[in-house]
């Protein structure tokens, strides 16, 4: 079972940083692409950016495309959400999900990822 414990989340204003982690309790983390996604209350889950196991391929939804950076440090089974320029419209619970496979294909959907964190609260004040 592939636990996912994320952290890094809180409250920010506009305009500002904010780096999330991920880590993953698996012993071939390298093997599992990992993905971020958001969620607001009566929305569904969006997804955000995903980065292959070897980290060399990355993918982003266009609303984060030049301001969210995500990376991996498989050494330390932990992937980064890079956040900058923040904006309200951030506002959400994050998630980081993981997948096994060994394609450097970008996945963006829900239902392709297997394992979940529990989420972290990011709040962006105007």
């Amino acid at each position: 079972q592939v636990q996912l414990v994320e952290s890094g989340g809180g409250l920010v204003q506009a305009g500002d940083s904010l780096r999330l982690s991920c880590v993953a309790s698996v012993r071939t983390f390298a093997s599992y692409a990992m993905g971020w996604f958001r969620q607001t209350p009566g929305k569904e889950r969006e997804f955000l950016s995903t980065i292959s196991g070897s980290g060399t391929h990355a993918y982003y939804a266009d609303s984060v495309k030049g301001r969210f950076t995500i990376s991996r440090d498989n050494a330390k089974n932990t992937v980064y959400l890079q956040m900058s320029s923040l904006k309200p419209e951030d506002t959400a619970v994050y998630y980081c999900a993981g997948r096994r496979t060994y394609s450097n294909s970008g996945v963006a959907a829900v239902t392709e990822y297997d394992y979940w964190g529990q989420g972290t609260q990011v709040t962006v004040s105007s």
